[in-house]
């Protein structure tokens, strides 16, 4: 008699649900049919974040960090269904999508990831920019060309939030802009990269220094209005113009996992055991930003590369529990951090080490081009990157010898002079 099939449901695509979907597609059981996995995602494309800021300056193209789902799971077993979900019965087992359509699951993965949060500041969420997809990249970039076209002689644009996304915000928009604008940077604590490492915040601090960035720490905001913003340090406020406002200082989960019946934090994350299974529901999994590991014994960052851990141990989990084998603990294991400091410019930070410039920007570029979700996309956009970096090379070999020549003539042409 045959076994009656293991359904896996995975919400969200992003980086946990991804990596997990595939690390699974890859087991005998689901090449064999035994196991099925769904994923549902309401995009179509993947969106590889941490080179979003890359989009800005033109550094890359949009399908080099974006590829569709289609494209990545051709060859897989992996089952896509491109639509958003709007609740889950947990006791039933069932998972509720926006079209009415109902898709029952054995185990579950969540990892949808989380939204904007607009906090209750005047004017903030009617002018305010967000920067976390595609679209937002499009909005800014359309803002800033309007503002050019119509002939400004200075761009001033505010970031508020001085995390790890504000100051790659900042710099990248810096270097965007150029002489033509000023960037702002607000950051409510006293320091910038507040979880970071003394070494990473003082390189960091010196890159915007060096673009001009004005930084305001020990600074809230109080007010946006369509030119300008308030902000208040020491119960002083001061008013600053300003053209366009960036928002990375603040996100909530989606509004159906609050709704969910098992055990939250206070600020509604989704508690876990450290095995990444619900306290209370052990065939649902859950990883990134809308879960906590219970008890905490270790802070985990809101990064892709803990995503991308987590993702690697809750395939092997899932795997085990459906095995009736047991689960493993997650433990986050920290490899260093990687910060884009501007065009052509990074900071990467591993084991007491510190590099900054050019090379750390090749040396970022080349692990991220590892971290794509597959070997197919990997390949082509190396391909696509090392051609960039040859005809750039040999750009500058045409360049140098031209200069070289027409050296030789000028020499050659004085020397006529000098005859006559």
């Amino acid at each position: 008699m045959n076994k009656p099939i293991t359904k896996i449901c995975i919400l969200g695509g992003g980086f946990g649900g991804l990596y997990t979907a595939l690390d699974l597609s890859r087991l005998t059981a689901v090449k064999s049919g035994q196991w099925q996995i769904t994923l549902v995602e309401p995009k179509d494309h993947f969106l590889f974040t941490p080179l979003l800021y890359e989009l800005i300056t033109g550094e890359l193209q949009r399908w080099e960090i974006a590829p569709s789902y289609r494209q990545l799971l051709t060859g897989t077993q992996i089952n896509l269904k491109t639509q958003k979900a709007s609740n889950i019965d947990l006791n039933n087992h069932q998972v509720y999508l926006e079209n009415e359509e109902i898709l029952d699951y054995d185990y579950l993965v969540l990892a949808v990831g989380v939204r904007n949060r607009w906090p209750a500041i005047l004017g903030l969420a009617d002018y305010g920019l967000t920067f976390r997809s595609l679209e937002d990249v499009e909005r800014l970039q359309t803002a800033i060309h309007d503002l050019e076209t119509q002939g400004k002689s200075s761009i001033n644009l505010a970031i508020i939030g001085g995390g790890p996304n504000g100051v790659e915000l900042a710099c990248k928009v810096a270097d965007r802009l150029g002489k033509k604008g000023k960037v702002h940077l607000v950051e409510r604590n006293e320091e910038i990269l507040q979880n970071f490492p003394k070494s990473v915040r003082i390189a960091s601090c010196r890159s915007l220094l060096a673009k001009n960035v004005n930084l305001y720490l020990n600074t809230g905001l109080k007010e946006v209005a369509a030119n300008s913003m308030t902000v208040f340090k020491d119960n002083t406020n001061e008013f600053i113009p300003i053209d366009l406002l960036l928002w990375t200082a603040g996100t909530q989960a989606q509004d159906w996992i609050n709704n969910l019946d098992c055990q939250k934090t206070a600020q509604g994350k989704l508690l876990t055991r450290s095995s990444l299974q619900l306290i209370d529901y052990p065939e649902v999994f859950a990883l990134g930003d809308l879960a906590e590991i219970y008890p905490n014994k270790q802070v985990i960052p809101a990064t892709a590369q803990a995503a991308y851990q987590a993702a690697s141990l809750l395939a092997k989990n899932i795997s085990a529990v459906i095995r009736k084998k047991s689960p493993q603990p997650y433990y986050y294991l920290h490899l260093g951090d990687m910060l884009t400091l501007g065009k052509q410019s990074a900071l990467v930070s591993s084991f007491g080490i510190n590099i900054t410039g050019r090379l750390a920007d090749i040396m970022r570029r080349f692990v991220y081009i590892l971290r794509l979700p597959s070997q197919r996309h990997q390949l082509k956009v190396f391909q696509h990157w090392a051609k960039k970096i040859l005809l750039r090379l040999r750009y500058s070999q045409v360049l140098s010898n031209t200069k070289s020549v027409e050296h030789r003539l000028h020499i050659r042409t004085g020397k006529r002079q000098k005859g006559e």
